[in-house]
C-alpha cells in the first residue's frame, strides 16, 4: 500500500490545500483527514513537494506509507532524502 495521509485540526484546511494542488473544487467527506493511494509511489512526489513548498500557508501534516504499517512524516528537512529514496527504490 502506497499512500499519502493528510491531517489537520483546522476546519477546511485540507480542502484548501487539495484545491491548490488539483486546481479545482474538491469535495470531502471528512474535513480533518484525507487519504490517497498510489499504484506507483513516484506519483506521490508532486503532492508531497507541493505540501513542502506551501507548508507556511496551511496547518496540515502529511505522512506517507510505502510499506504496510510504516508511516513517515514529511517536512522540509526530510523531503529531499525521501524523494531521492523513492526514485532509488522505484526507478522508472
Amino acid at each position: 500500500m502506497n499512500s499519502v495521509n493528510i491531517y489537520s485540526e483546522k476546519n477546511n484546511e485540507i480542502k484548501k490545500f487539495l484545491e491548490l494542488f488539483y486546481t479545482k473544487n474538491f469535495n470531502m467527506n471528512n474535513i480533518f483527514s484525507y487519504n490517497k493511494e498510489f499504484d506507483n509511489p513516484i506519483e506521490m512526489i508532486d503532492l508531497i513537494s507541493c505540501f513542502v513548498d506551501n507548508n507556511d500557508k496551511f496547518e496540515i501534516s502529511i505522512w506517507i506509507s510505502i510499506d504496510e504499517g510504516i508511516y513517515i512524516k514529511i517536512n522540509e528537512n526530510n523531503i529531499n532524502s525521501i524523494i531521492k529514496y523513492l526514485y532509488e527504490r522505484y526507478p522508472w
